[in-house]
């Protein structure tokens, strides 16, 4: 799978702009804030429709502009396909596929697959829970498109929910809305239950498939490494059956017990304590016959730098043995790796079908990359050569 060309319109920093690309490795280099991230960051949201940079669409869509529409044609197994998506900011977002509108936007995901490496990388390690859980579901996702709807479904049962314990929670201290509303939240447990159990036992399988390929790629990046010295557990937020009797209907019947557990101290806090949002990923290092001990607030930069890098060569590298080469992204982190790790990583990743590189300067791309060039500046892409 690889990308034959990218049209933006009204994307970030650029008005206009076409860029044929081809299979194989292509690097954009320009100096910060010329826009050669913006490129890469198109390709990603095709992908997942989220940017690995913020949070929202608006910052996506150009200053002054009210809509931003990412193109892009892409190549698999020898055929073609135009995907598109138009931004719009405040209203729904429309994707199209060769033309012809798609009845939600969402599936539009997966129909094309991204890894991306960036600096943002490192708060996989070492930020909050929400950036491992974004980590798993966006994988997830990518694997299985379907999933899309049921993350969607967990969402918007999630927000409703939270929303009625805010109501329900006023109404014990005196509102006249309390009975409606507890009676309507019982209704939203079922759901929340439903979609939370598909959603958990989906995580659960994902990191049993992931560890394997964790555990090869930090050896591989870290020095001095051993295939035992990285490890990745899932971290619940509730008591869970023994690994044997993790299905979705027993996953069900867990949550909703611990929902009418919980029921008392949602009320009083007006907050969903239950369900797989609260989870979390436990990322450990050391050996077998050591300590484990967890990368977040024990492990050093370098380390915590080559756990982030492993977890995302991971993930190629299982999206690759499920079907087709994902694209791979390097965006600005060479710059972050010393000369040892840049080789390394470049070593490991030449291969892919197509790698997208960016960085500030030319001689930050390992010659293990070499391939086609472009010079960003001030919004201009040009080939070189």
């Amino acid at each position: 799978m690889h990308v034959s060309h990218l049209t933006l319109h009204q994307f970030r920093s650029y008005e206009q702009v076409d860029v044929a690309l081809e299979a194989g490795v292509t690097a954009f280099v320009g100096r910060n804030g010329q826009g050669k991230t913006n490129l890469v960051e198109a390709v990603d949201y095709l992908s997942r429709l989220s940017s690995h940079r913020v949070a929202s669409d608006a910052p996506l869509v150009r200053s002054g502009a009210d809509q931003a529409l990412v193109r892009a044609a892409v190549v698999r197994e020898g055929r073609t396909a135009v995907l598109e998506v138009e931004l719009n900011p405040g209203r729904a977002n429309r994707a199209r596929v060769n033309r012809s509108q798609l009845p939600r936007t969402r599936d539009l995901v997966g129909l094309v697959r991204t890894v991306v490496f960036s600096p943002e990388d490192l708060a996989l390690v070492k930020g909050d829970p929400g950036e491992r859980r974004r980590f798993l579901d966006d994988l997830l996702v990518l694997r299985a498109p379907r999933l899309a709807g049921v993350r969607s479904d967990y969402d918007r049962v999630l927000r409703q929910r939270s929303s009625l314990l805010k109501t329900a929670g006023a109404a014990r201290r005196g509102s006249s809305s309390a009975e409606g509303a507890l009676a309507t939240l019982s209704v939203w447990d079922s759901h929340l239950a439903r979609t939370g159990a598909e959603l958990l036992a989906e995580r659960l399988r994902l990191v049993d498939d992931l560890r394997p390929y964790l555990a090869r790629a930090y050896e591989a990046v870290a020095r001095g490494a051993g295939r035992d010295d990285a490890h990745v557990e899932y971290r619940p937020s509730l008591e869970l059956p023994a690994p044997g009797s993790r299905d979705a209907g027993t996953l069900e019947e867990v949550l909703l017990v611990e929902l009418e557990a919980r029921r008392r101290d949602e009320l009083e806090r007006g907050v969903c304590l239950v369900g797989p949002h609260r989870d979390d990923l436990l990322l450990t290092i050391g050996s077998e016959d050591g300590p484990r001990l967890p990368v977040k607030g024990y492990a050093s930069h370098g380390e915590s730098w080559s756990f982030a890098l492993a977890l995302r060569l991971a993930s190629f590298d299982l999206l690759r043995d499920d079907g087709d080469d994902p694209i791979l992204i390097l965006d600005d982190v060479f710059a972050e790796l010393d000369a040892g790790r840049r080789a390394q990583l470049a070593e490991m990743v030449a291969g892919a079908e197509q790698v997208l590189v960016t960085a500030a300067v030319a001689e930050d791309v390992p010659p293990a990359l070499a391939g086609a060039r472009f010079t960003v500046s001030a919004g201009e892409v040009t080939r070189v050569g």
